[in-house]
């Protein structure tokens, strides 16, 4: 398979962001690292290969090293909008339906008359306490009909959707209270007693696919941002030796909703990890000092049918190369330095780069490089995808981007970047 069709595949089996961030330990297992527990005494041997995960959802992953000198990371989220189930789980009468809330910034028409199923974490009570399994409920089962336009006539001059009555989705004609769980117990082989409580989310059943004349588009769910996540662990799992840096994967969760939890980038635990790797504190210093980390998270391309939306010259197209993200604000944390490092990197990947800049008179997102950056002081690029359709249920990327960003990410890992003074060799 090529790198989108290896995408596809590794958003299909990733439904939430607790089975993104497994299916990567999967594939880090599966090269030889180990997995180290945050509560638990580290010992690191020379050349070794190691990764550790947080509340299931977040993953920093690093070969160990006593020679590095600085630090190349590369950073994504694990999270994806979507819609959280509430603990008390539906509601029945003639239909049955899902109570569920909006987890980060949908665009929520997206989500009507899709097949969707139910995937996350369930804890379930065990001998020693309570142990946390995964679940998918991988099968068609449940929709958010929408009204049809007989009974909604202006639905097409824009309508305002309420969360509350709109976007339940509907489960069964009738049942019980306990039908949902009696899926999920089935599903994990357990009783349904043994279920006490769970962090479930709506997924998209949809599955990605390639369109477009010639097969150069990529249309596929939970894109943002899962694309970089992809990308990041295949440059990160094909490097093969030769910096000076220490190669650092790290996933971050919650990054649609700010980023402000143990498992966020705003957390400590990238701090954690990489003081425990590099216990000396002095050299720990010196090695964030030649750091240098990517802010991997997509952008905004130019839409085709609404292109005043973009900025006139610092917009990026599907397949034109990896985005460069800027903001006066901070709201990236890309600045002429961390920039221009970049654009080395790719020119000697041979992968070309596009800049990405807000409309001046529109206010736009925020990733977790700026955020990141408060707890680990390095300088950091803000990069992307270029996609269509941010936050829809369905997204879409260039094809050739997939590939840009594979072999820009590689190029990073293998570099030695050092800083002296206003120098960086590299």
């Amino acid at each position: 398979m090529n790198y989108a069709e290896k995408l596809i595949d590794f958003i299909n089996k990733s439904p939430t962001a607790y089975h993104a961030v497994d299916n990567v330990r999967r594939a880090l297992t599966e090269r030889g690292f180990t997995e180290l527990y945050e509560g638990e005494s580290w010992s690191l041997a020379e050349g070794g290969r190691y990764f550790t995960i947080r509340n299931g959802t977040s993953l920093i992953a690093f070969l160990y090293s006593d020679a590095y000198t600085g630090f190349n990371i590369v950073s994504a989220h694990s999270d994806t909008p979507a819609f959280r189930v509430k603990p008390a789980e539906q509601t029945s009468g003639d239909y049955s339906k899902l109570w569920v809330e909006r987890y980060g910034g949908a665009i929520l028409g997206s989500w009507f008359d899709r097949p969707l199923s139910v995937a996350g974490r369930v804890i379930l009570r065990s001998r020693r306490g309570v142990e946390g399994r995964l679940v998918n409920l991988d099968r068609d089962l449940v929709t958010i009909p929408s009204l049809a336009i007989h009974l909604n006539r202006g639905v097409n001059d824009g309508v305002k959707i309420n969360l509350a009555k709109e976007m339940l989705p509907l489960y069964s004609l009738g049942g019980g209270k306990e039908d949902l769980r009696a899926d999920i117990a089935e599903a994990l082989g357990v009783d349904v007693s043994s279920i006490l409580g769970h962090d479930l989310f709506l997924y998209n059943r949809e599955v990605g696919r390639l369109l477009g004349r010639s097969g150069e588009l990529l249309l596929c769910p939970r894109l943002d941002d899962l694309g970089c996540v992809y990308t990041a662990a295949e440059a990160f799992l094909s490097y093969e030796g030769g910096s000076s840096s220490m190669p650092v994967l790290a996933i971050f969760d919650n990054e649609e909703v700010g980023s402000d939890t143990k498992q966020g980038a705003a957390s400590t635990f990238l701090y954690d990890t990489l003081t425990r790797a590099v216990a000396d504190r002095e050299k720990y210093l010196r090695m964030v000092d030649s750091g240098f980390m990517v802010s991997a998270d997509n952008a905004h391309a130019r839409h085709p049918n609404y292109p005043e939306m973009s900025d006139v010259e610092n917009a990026p197209t599907l397949g034109g190369g990896v985005v460069i993200k800027y903001n006066a604000n901070q709201k990236y944390a890309t600045d002429g330095l961390s920039a221009a490092i970049f654009k080395e990197i790719c020119a000697r990947a041979g992968v070309p780069t596009q800049n990405y800049c807000n409309r001046a008179d529109l206010p736009g997102g925020s990733t977790l490089g700026s955020i990141a950056d408060t707890k680990v002081s390095l300088s950091t690029v803000d990069i992307g995808l270029p996609q269509l359709a941010m936050h829809s249920a369905n997204e879409t990327v260039g094809v050739a981007d997939v590939e840009y960003m594979v072999r820009a990410l590689s190029e990073l890992y293998r570099a030695s970047i050092r800083r002296q003074g206003n120098e960086v060799s590299f």
